[in-house]
């Protein structure tokens, strides 16, 4: 596939980058090679604290990003139980601490259940979704008090592994639309505590695995695009 004349790429998302990041770095390395600009966007974005698989597709494949975007996920990560952060994830600091003593290896188990299947979540108010036409970011960033609407996802399945006594790694496959933040705050709250995402992987879209996506430092080699 000639990327360059459209088609669509599996991007590893470092860490601290945004989805719009990796856009532009592609952008400009095809620029840089060819002259001229490029359509250019992503299927799906990546929290700038999240790293894996992003696909972004040039060309006439931009107008396939819904069909990317309506595919199921995979991702990997660690969630740490008994604190609260605003942004539900290390994006925001540490603002209220709750016990983790009761919780039993069991409990974690158990607690999994009722994730699974058709959930509503409440999504961070530290994300890209648009209230009365600003990013809900933007307003949180700015102190604001924003309210959060409900919405339906679907956990097609969770497996958790107890780490240590506060942190549980976990493995989910979801449909479109699901706030892995969200999945982590909810979660601690299940257990009579909080919790909040210590880090998470994208490791599928569909049938896409990170395994076979292209790294930053990729793009400097004369073999794909400069």
């Amino acid at each position: 596939m000639d990327f360059s004349k459209g088609g669509y790429l599996l991007f590893d998302k470092p860490y601290k980058w945004t989805s719009f990041d990796a856009v532009g770095r592609i952008r400009w390395a095809l620029r840089k090679k060819y002259g001229h600009k490029f359509k250019v966007g992503h299927a799906g974005t990546l929290d700038p604290l999240a790293t894996g698989l992003l696909i972004i597709c040039s060309g006439f494949y931009t107008k396939k990003i819904v069909e990317f975007q309506d595919m199921e996920k995979e991702y990997e990560g660690v969630f740490t139980l008994g604190a609260f952060r605003p942004s539900f994830d290390k994006e925001t600091e540490i603002s209220e601490t709750f016990p983790t003593a009761h919780i039993t290896d069991d409990m974690i188990q158990q607690a999994t259940k009722k994730f699974i299947g058709e959930i509503e979540q409440i999504p961070p108010a530290h994300s890209a979704i648009k209230i009365n036409g600003k990013r809900a970011y933007l307003s949180a960033r700015e102190g604001e008090e924003i309210e959060m609407k409900p919405r339906k996802v679907v956990i097609k399945s969770m497996e958790v592994k107890r780490l240590d006594e506060v942190r549980i790694s976990f493995k989910v496959i979801c449909e479109k639309g699901t706030y892995i933040r969200s999945l982590a705050r909810d979660f601690g709250q299940a257990l009579g505590s909080s919790a909040y995402l210590d880090s998470l992987i994208r490791t599928r879209i569909g049938t896409y695995e990170l395994k076979d996506a292209i790294k930053d430092e990729d793009l400097t080699e004369e073999k794909f695009l400069v």
